[in-house]
């Protein structure tokens, strides 16, 4: 097997921290192919497909590959901007912001990039990248606010299998979770209030996380359970509100059996039982997608009215804006600060090294 490694390196190069954002991904075109693409890479990852491989590619390629990119690229051309996908453009907004922030405390010591687990930018791209830049040091950061195996356990997976591939594997720092972070939270109830300045309250705010199998559960997946701390902490903030909060789970796929409440059937319930007024804020998405969008702004607005309501608001993500960098950075800064480089010291031990190295 050969190594990725640097070609004429010099010791006397100072190091640098890198910081990776990680999100989901999307297709990188709005074609049959592209969206293929996407889905294939996507659908096969053991992490989010939890059967028997063999049965699961016969299904996969047999059927869900022939039919479904045609169906969600129709629902990515409700959403996809001149810029591309949203997630991206998002993502790319975040990390900019990021590295800019960043700079003000560290300079250059820190380089700030983001990819996606699925398609591009790519995660082992990315990292080479990283590495060609004279990072030594790595602080990986899932944009999933809740862990899952699914999301973040997928990312570890991706990152520690390109690794495989490096003859210098940099120091790690690998975030799993950060769902009750207190800047994460004061971002969200921030921006739920900030919805409510020029839309009046409604009589149901519903907290929609992104649904996994109920199997994922009863064998230790923790995704549920950090959902439900992320709302409970959500909904005390917004007690002196007096708007009842709900958590549902949406998005889910095949006849299994997922996390319940579901947010589509939920919003039926609501508007069978007299609620008039509903509004959608889904803390599990770090930027808005395909699953904010179209599915909860479209989709489920569409569930809402046919069952007898009146008024759906869609509360979005928190994207780029100032708020979420700053719970970002907040979430990331004692890694930082653990693996900050030391130019006064680091350079001159490398060259101390590579001197003694020599003589002998």
């Amino acid at each position: 097997m050969k190594y990725f490694g640097l070609n004429r390196f010099q010791h006397s190069t100072d190091s640098k921290v890198g910081l990776l954002l990680i999100n989901l991904g999307s297709p990188s075109a709005l074609t049959n192919r592209a969206v293929r693409r996407y889905l294939k890479e996507f659908l096969s990852d053991p992490r989010v497909v939890e059967i028997p491989r063999l049965v699961w590619m016969i299904i996969l390629h047999g059927i869900i590959l022939r039919i479904r990119p045609g169906r969600s690229k129709e629902k990515y051309a409700q959403i996809w901007t001149d810029n591309g996908s949203p997630l991206l453009v998002h993502s790319q907004h975040q990390a900019d912001k990021m590295s800019k922030k960043v700079a003000t405390i560290y300079g250059d010591q820190v380089v700030v990039r983001h990819a996606m687990r699925y398609g591009e930018p790519h995660l082992e791209t990315t990292l080479k990248n990283m590495q060609l830049e004279g990072v030594r040091d790595l602080v990986v950061l899932p944009l999933y606010p809740q862990y899952s195996g699914s999301t973040a356990g997928s990312v570890f997976d991706e990152v520690a299998r390109v690794f495989q591939s490096f003859r210098w594997v940099p120091n790690l720092q690998f975030i799993g979770s950060y769902h009750d972070n207190p800047v994460f939270i004061d971002a969200c109830v921030a921006r739920i209030r900030r919805h409510w300045e020029t839309a009046p309250k409604p009589e149901r705010l519903m907290l929609s996380f992104h649904g996994t199998p109920k199997k994922f559960l009863i064998d230790g997946d923790p995704y549920y359970c950090q959902c439900l701390a992320t709302s409970r902490l959500i909904a005390t903030q917004l007690e002196a509100d007096g708007v009842e909060v709900v958590t549902t789970f949406q998005s889910r796929f095949g006849k299994a059996e997922w996390l319940q409440p579901y947010t589509d059937k939920t919003l039926e319930s609501l508007a069978h039982d007299g609620i008039k007024d509903v509004q959608i804020f889904c803390p599990g998405f770090a930027a808005d997608c395909l699953e904010t969008l179209e599915e909860i702004a479209m989709e489920n607005k569409d569930v809402f009215l046919d069952a007898g309501g009146q008024t759906f608001g869609f509360i979005s993500s928190l994207n780029a804006e100032d708020a979420h960098i700053d719970a970002l950075l907040d979430v990331v800064t004692p890694y930082l600060q653990q693996l900050r480089p030391r130019p006064d010291t680091q350079a001159r031990h490398e060259r101390a090294h590579a001197a003694g190295y020599r003589q002998a």
